[in-house]
């Protein structure tokens, strides 16, 4: 699972270097090796159920392939801007691509579990390497003028893997099998490597916090108060989503042919929310729309524990707008909570923002591992209320905190 929300790298450009190459257009190659990260991180969830049957292992077993990816990124990715900092920025991006690409490839050919497991540890470095790399490199290159556009090329990437490659993906996993879906991903990261070795400029490296400047950042109670707060949120999140194409076909009798609908409903309904709480968060305060945005998650995973006592026959008219409610809220409250880190500290945002993603990544490893438990304990249905557990802990994390000083993060 690649949960990727880029941040800019600690880097500092000199007006040279943000000028060179002139056009923007250049950037399609990084939202194409966005589009792939996001693809392969959030189809696997789909492809469970199969992946299980073919490597002979339980269900539990094969949800740790994404607690595993989950981990590294959250340790690998402040590691790994560490040790990279002072390469070339292309060349970083190169080796990063180049290793997704051969992760895929690992992956779509691994005979057993542990093999499998192994190429999703090498993915989640190299997603963990490039993602970051890409925010920082498109930022230099757009210079204070064109950032905004210049980085909206990586989030593009992502929304549209969320949106329409993971649908597709499943159902090319569906059709021909999990190993189809590696192969394609290895496809896209190639023709995205080829792009960025033919026709982005190279770029030197900028200055990048230490991991002693990122500790004493987390050491801030404000600070550590929104961390906290999303590992739990996103743990919530990952709970169900992890195990959704077993969930829905044991709650509401939904087969795998429903599971595509089901993802892009869900995509959709994130790439709304991630717009409408931006907005929403510069008019009414971040906080607000955190504090909203995590109700209308509680009230989802709780109408989703409704939907498994309903029994198939009544659970798809609840559970199916849950869904809905669920995406649209889980995605505008991360949204509004990076939002919330800028605000605490707009001179620190590149350290904060990268620290968010690790605190991302650590939530969804915890959600996975929880929801294995639960199915690991026979309690299918029981994954709406540990969900629940999380959004509630969230929740309050939130309101006990109290507002900024201004009330608007």
């Amino acid at each position: 699972m690649t949960l990727a929300f880029p941040v800019l790298q600690e880097l500092k450009p000199d007006r040279a270097q943000a000028t060179a190459a002139g056009s923007l257009a250049s950037l399609i190659w990084l939202t194409l090796g966005a589009f792939a990260i996001g693809s392969e991180g959030f189809m696997i969830a789909g492809l469970l159920p199969a992946l299980a049957r073919d490597l002979n292992v339980g269900l539990p077993a094969a949800g740790h392939l994404i607690t595993a990816f989950s981990l590294v990124y959250a340790i690998g990715a402040p590691v790994m801007a560490v040790l990279t900092a002072g390469l070339e920025r292309r060349r970083l991006l190169v080796v990063a691509m180049g290793g997704f690409a051969l992760g895929n490839l690992l992956a779509a050919l691994a005979p057993g579990y542990a093999a499998l497991l192994a190429a999703r540890l090498l993915l989640a470095l190299s997603a963990a390497s490039f993602m970051p790399a890409a925010s920082g490199y498109a930022a230099a290159l757009g210079g204070p003028e064109r950032r905004g556009r210049a980085l909206s090329a990586v989030t593009t990437g992502l929304t549209l893997a969320i949106i329409g490659g993971v649908p597709l993906g499943v159902l090319v996993g569906q059709g021909f099998g999990w190993r189809a879906t590696f192969f394609g991903v290895a496809g896209l990261a190639v023709f995205s490597l080829f792009g960025i070795l033919t026709r982005l400029p190279s770029q030197r490296p900028g200055v990048t916090a230490g991991l002693g400047e990122r500790l004493a950042l987390a050491k801030r109670r404000d600070i550590l108060g929104v961390l906290v707060t999303n590992v739990l949120t996103v743990a919530g999140t990952f709970t169900v989503y992890t195990y959704l194409s077993v969930f829905i076909a044991s709650v509401a009798g939904l087969g795998s042919q429903a599971l595509a609908p089901v993802l892009l409903g869900f995509g959709l309904a994130g790439a709304v929310g991630t717009q409408l709480s931006g907005s929403a968060a510069d008019r009414w305060g971040a906080r607000m729309i955190v504090i909203i945005a995590g109700w209308l998650a509680l009230v989802a995973y709780l109408a989703f524990s409704l939907s498994a006592a309903l029994g198939p026959a009544r659970a798809i008219p609840v559970l199916l707008p849950a869904i809905l409610i669920w995406g649209l809220a889980s995605w505008g409250l991360i949204t509004a909570q990076q939002a919330r880190l800028v605000g605490l500290a707009p001179a620190l945002a590149p350290i904060s923002l990268s620290m968010n993603s690790s605190a991302i990544y650590l939530g969804s490893a915890m959600g996975a591992a929880a929801g294995a438990v639960v199915i690991a304990n026979g309690a299918m249905e029981r994954l709406g209320w540990a969900a629940a557990g999380f959004g509630l802990a969230a929740l309050l994390s939130v309101l006990l905190s109290g507002g900024s000083t201004s009330g608007r993060s």
